[in-house]
């Protein structure tokens, strides 16, 4: 897991967070980090462990989510020969690789039940015996595990050993998600444009237009960090005009006009004429001007498919079923051919 790792931020709720691991670290004692997708549980892993005076030993990581539960048992405790069907000689687990340092467990939650069982006993007595052996062997691990799952409510529903959650929060850090950290959005796409305008070989990097920070510092960001950095260095390898500020931004990769729909979705071939299409419908509680929010929804229309489209104007007019022309005529008329261009 080692590598450059930074912690961008300057919101409180974010600080909290980061000092609460910081204090945890110099202590020999499990600690939990519970957080949403993408919002840096194994940056405060790796804090853990190398702030703390395992710094020296190894780290080592397992995901429990990528193992089906039939071998997540062998990887955290090993196997010896012959043990199950394919184990054609011995092998250490996680556990035996990470002693005197950490063991990093992500996605906690989705450890069987059985697997739970046996880290549970790992964790009270300080040993583990691999599968097919009789033999206990002592390890001296500290334990740091990782879920987006509120673990108390998963006890409540069966899904959780209660004993084993006793003994994993000794100290559980909270991480904030990305929209809760007042002040961090402009400050992350800063740093991430940067880096990825340097990777570039840019000779500067031009920054983000007050229209592009205001759609980033909205967006609600279910991805956390993890989708910001997508999102921004997306955004930066597109751009061509250094000259100005970065003023596009795309939170879907996958926005097409011709995306595939899937066959779920394509409508059955018949003889018989379909029923006509429904049309969109704005509601409004009250129209004073019908003329002018007629044209206040065309414009709309308008800069969400030009967006939609990457100010593309001929995609644009595909996608509205419209002609160039047309189009042309609509974005003259609503003053958006600048922008369009």
């Amino acid at each position: 897991m080692d590598r450059d790792t930074k912690f961008i931020g300057e919101s409180t709720a974010f600080l909290d967070a980061v000092e609460r691991a910081s204090r945890a670290a110099t202590l020999n004692r499990p600690v939990l980090v519970i957080g949403e997708r993408g919002t840096g549980k194994e940056l405060i892993a790796e804090r853990l462990h190398h702030l703390s005076p395992r710094w020296a030993g190894s780290l080592v990581t397992l995901n429990c989510a990528a193992l089906p539960e039939t071998l997540i048992e062998a990887e955290l405790f090993g196997h010896e020969a012959g043990a199950f069907t394919g184990a054609t000689k011995a092998r250490a687990g996680r556990f035996e690789e990470a002693d005197g340092g950490t063991l990093f467990l992500d996605e906690l939650a989705t450890l069987s039940s059985g697997a739970q069982e046996r880290l549970l006993r790992a964790v009270e007595y300080g040993e583990v015996t691999r599968i097919g052996s009789s033999r206990a062997i002592r390890v001296d691990v500290r334990i740091v595990a990782a879920t987006n799952e509120h673990l108390p409510a998963l006890v409540e529903q069966g899904r959780f050993r209660a004993d084993l959650l006793d003994r994993l929060s000794f100290e559980v850090v909270t991480l904030p998600p990305l929209r809760h950290r007042e002040g961090d959005i402009p400050v992350l796409a800063e740093h991430f444009g940067r880096r990825m305008a340097a990777e570039l070989d840019w000779p500067r990097f031009p920054g983000f237009g007050a229209k592009a920070m205001a759609t980033l510092v909205g967006y609600e960001w279910p991805g956390n960090v993890r989708e910001l950095r997508n999102v921004i260095e997306r955004a930066v390898y597109r751009w061509t005009d250094l000259d100005r500020p970065i003023d596009a931004i795309e939170f879907d990769p996958f926005a097409s006009p011709w995306r595939p729909q899937g066959a779920a979705a394509k409508p059955a071939m018949t003889a018989e004429p379909g029923p006509a299409r429904p049309v969109a419908v704005v509601e409004e509680p009250e129209i004073n001007d019908f003329k002018a929010a007629c044209e206040a929804y065309e414009r709309k229309l308008l800069e969400a498919a030009l967006k939609r489209c990457r100010f593309n104007q001929r995609t644009t007019a595909a996608a509205l079923s419209l002609t160039y022309d047309q189009l042309r005529h609509a974005l003259r008329r609503h003053d958006l051919l600048e922008r369009a261009s």
